[in-house]
């Protein structure tokens, strides 16, 4: 690895982190400057929009259009600022004791950053397999930026044989992490004067019911089933969010919750949610029509994000473990895009630069270190796609 292009991948992660491209804004600046990068060392983008036409992922692919290839997957947005801590400006690149401190250093601009340095050195090798360059959008929230392109591969475009999600693992090959579906509850009550209960339902104390029993669930999820390659090494449900009533003295109309599963690989989403709708269908919705017909209690799946099951020997495995020189696997908590390309019957690991530890937090950083092992990582893989 060069130090001159170490300086150039540190060059890039600035003018990415100098993107505001929070999850809730438009990402078209930063994918504008990737493509045109990308086009001045003569690499040509195909863009997947999303239905409003406001964020956009994108495909690069260098070398032969032939099945075989390798997908280095990123995503370009970031979570947001608000109310954090920062010692500085979070969407300027700073460097201190060999670490580079801001927004998406780590999660995951650090890893675009080293792709995007590597495009002129995979363009000029003689791969005689194909690297695929793709950066997505709202993998913060929804993880489905990605989707669109995926559908490609096998398709319209050369199918893949193995595809590296560049996600912070201090460049360890994690052939596992959990899954990850929110939902979103919703109780209508019948608004009373809470002297008179009968006369009314009170939509907080029936969300406040299902809260409990999602909180007992979680006690149960911890005795299993157990997997020690996680931590913690079970399946975890999580409320993060309530708002609802109006009044002290008013029995609430309405009330909302935001909650999360997080399962180990082999168990369902489907099976949580089953859990927590019984108890709603046998308890809290007869509890919360006692009095008066109406009110109702329903839930939604905002986001349903697969798991990325281990696959021990698969051509992503195999890969990563020897491009890393190693034989030790992880496994992580968090999910990833990984879990989608698995689904669509590509194999996937997760590998990049950087601590999840250092994630979503104020000064967030990347050590210096681990942006120069991921461009060594990069330049062996374009050794191993041109034999």
């Amino acid at each position: 690895m060069s130090a001159e292009r170490l300086e150039t991948a540190k060059a890039l992660l600035a003018r990415l982190i100098a993107f505001k491209s929070v999850s809730a804004s438009s990402n078209l600046p930063v994918i504008d400057f990737i493509e045109d990068y990308l086009a001045a060392h003569g690499v040509a983008a195909r863009r997947a929009p999303n239905a409003a036409g406001d964020k956009a992922a994108i495909l690069a692919t260098i070398g032969p259009r032939v099945d075989g290839g390798v997908v280095l997957s990123g995503h370009t947005d970031v979570v947001p600022v608000e109310g954090q801590l920062w010692s500085g400006d979070p969407f300027e690149l700073r460097q201190k004791a060999g670490r580079l401190y801001g927004r998406g250093a780590c999660d995951m601009k650090g890893f675009d950053a080293c792709v995007l340095a590597m495009a002129p050195a995979f363009k000029a090798a003689a791969l005689k397999r194909p690297v695929h360059i793709v950066l997505s959008y709202d993998e913060e929230t929804t993880c489905l930026g990605s989707q669109d392109v995926i559908a490609w591969f096998g398709r319209d475009e050369p199918r893949p044989g193995a595809v590296i999600v560049g996600e912070p693992t201090m460049m360890q090959v994690a052939d596992a992490h959990k899954g990850v579906a929110t939902f979103r509850t919703r109780v209508t009550g019948h608004e009373a004067h809470s002297a008179l209960p009968a006369l009314g339902a009170n939509a907080v104390a029936a969300a406040a019911d299902v809260v409990s029993e999602i909180g007992r669930l979680a006690r149960e999820y911890e005795k299993g089933p157990v997997d020690p390659r996680f931590h913690p090494p079970y399946s975890t449900l999580h409320v993060g969010m309530i708002e609802g009533g109006t009044a002290r003295n008013i029995l609430a109309r309405e009330c909302s919750f935001h909650w999360e599963f997080r399962g180990l690989p082999g168990v369902k989403t489907a099976s949580a949610l089953a859990k927590v709708q019984a108890f709603i269908d046998q308890v809290a919705l007869p509890r919360l029509t006692r009095y008066v017909a109406g009110p109702t209690i329903e839930t939604e799946i905002e986001v349903d994000v697969p798991p990325l099951a281990a696959a021990p020997g698969s051509a992503a495995e195999t890969l990563a473990l020897r491009l890393t020189r190693s034989n030790a696997r992880i496994a992580v908590s968090f999910a990833t895009e990984a879990g989608h390309f698995q689904a669509a019957g590509l194999p996937a690991v997760v590998c990049g630069p950087g601590s999840i530890d250092q994630a979503h937090k104020p000064d967030e950083f990347v050590d210096e270190a681990q942006i120069a092992a991921c461009l060594t990582f990069l330049e062996a893989l374009a050794g191993e796609l041109s034999r």
